[in-house]
């Protein structure tokens, strides 16, 4: 997927309109956005420029996940993201007219701990935004750039944020080709079309340190990247989502989402990732995605154990949360942490839930 909490920023954006739409399904996603650019099958990818912002289109998100341990095999979880956020569909301009809106999320998780934080900033005038030649994606002091000086600039990258419980800097690298998600990088969300665009790195290899509550750590471990923009996503009807990224032990990578309905069967589908790169569409027919065991997280019963079996893949395993009180106790509130696998496959990963 990701589709991502990014998109739950819309809500907040309402409030900033002179109008007062009445919501449309999770976070007012179901809204029509007629003005803006509409997701089609049959988009022909550009890279670098793709690793940018997209002009017309409502609504986009650079996030990255990091599985993380230190020399004594402890276990960390790290998140950050830039979300982008459009109130009109017009051209992006300096100054305070620009009618753009930015929002950072981070966070760390270990066994026991879970911290995260968040910035809000307006477009057009310095304080969040993303630029290519070199690529740089930041709001305030957080950063995600590039160091790489050939012609990919996701081949190596420095990731940072830092709050007052926690801070990180990690270095990212990857030899390995982007991987387009859904039918090639048109990601479906509903049987009625809606869709984002939507492309992956999940061949990351971070390095670096990590800090909490005073204590730091050396830490390594994968990385993935989501890259999705989208106008209008959601249908009416979708109360939120279950997202999953795998690192597989064997090389191999999995992506798999969840969409949640008031009514009906969820939206289920994936994408099975080889270990060179190489991607086939994961149907909802292929795929038994079942919660197991629930936690009490901030007042919600949270599905934190879940088993995923894709038989044609041979895939039979059970994801636990490394921490169930993942909570992201931000104004756009959520659930996102690390997971370790186990069974047929060993492993770890990120899951998110939304609209619990």
């Amino acid at each position: 997927m990701k589709i991502k909490v990014g998109v739950l920023l819309l809500a907040l954006l309402s409030g900033c309109d002179n109008s007062a739409p009445v919501e449309k399904g999770f976070a007012g996603l179901g809204h029509q956005a007629a003005a803006f650019t509409p997701v089609v099958p049959g988009r022909v990818f550009s890279f670098p420029a793709d690793h940018g912002p997209h002009d017309g289109f409502r609504i986009e998100w650079w996030y990255v996940t990091a599985n993380l341990k230190d020399d004594q095999g402890r276990e960390f979880g790290a998140q950050w993201t830039l979300f982008r956020s459009a109130l009109k569909a017009a051209p992006e301009v300096a100054g305070w007219n620009n009618q753009t809106i930015w929002l950072g999320h981070a966070a760390v998780t270990s066994v026991t701990v879970h911290h995260a934080a968040e910035r809000y900033a307006r477009g057009g005038v310095g304080q969040a935004g993303v630029s290519l030649a070199p690529f740089n994606a930041w709001i305030d002091d957080w950063r995600f750039s590039s160091q790489a000086s050939d012609a990919d600039p996701l081949a190596e990258l420095q990731l940072s944020a830092r709050d007052k419980h926690f801070s990180y800097q990690l270095r990212l690298t990857s030899t390995r080709p982007l991987v387009l998600q859904g039918d090639k990088g048109f990601s479906q969300k509903s049987e009625q079309g809606q869709a984002s665009y939507y492309y992956s790195q999940p061949f990351f290899q971070a390095s670096g340190s990590l800090e909490i509550d005073g204590k730091t750590w050396q830490v390594s471990g994968p990385a993935w990247l989501d890259r999705e923009w989208s106008s209008q996503p959601l249908t009416a009807n979708q109360t939120g989502w279950d997202w999953f990224s795998l690192h597989l032990d064997s090389g191999e990578h999995v992506m798999l989402y969840r969409m949640r309905q008031k009514d009906g069967e969820p939206y289920l589908t994936g994408t099975w990732i080889d270990a060179q790169g190489q991607t086939q569409l994961v149907h909802a027919s292929d795929i038994s995605l079942t919660p197991q065991d629930t936690a009490n997280v901030a007042g919600r019963s949270m599905p934190v154990r879940w088993s995923i079996k894709i038989p044609d893949k041979h895939l039979d395993i059970t994801i636990s949360a490394l921490n169930p009180n993942a909570w992201m106790a931000l104004r756009i509130p959520y659930w996102e942490g690390p997971v370790q696998l186990s069974g047929s496959h060993g492993g770890q990963g990120y899951l998110e839930m939304t609209g619990y």
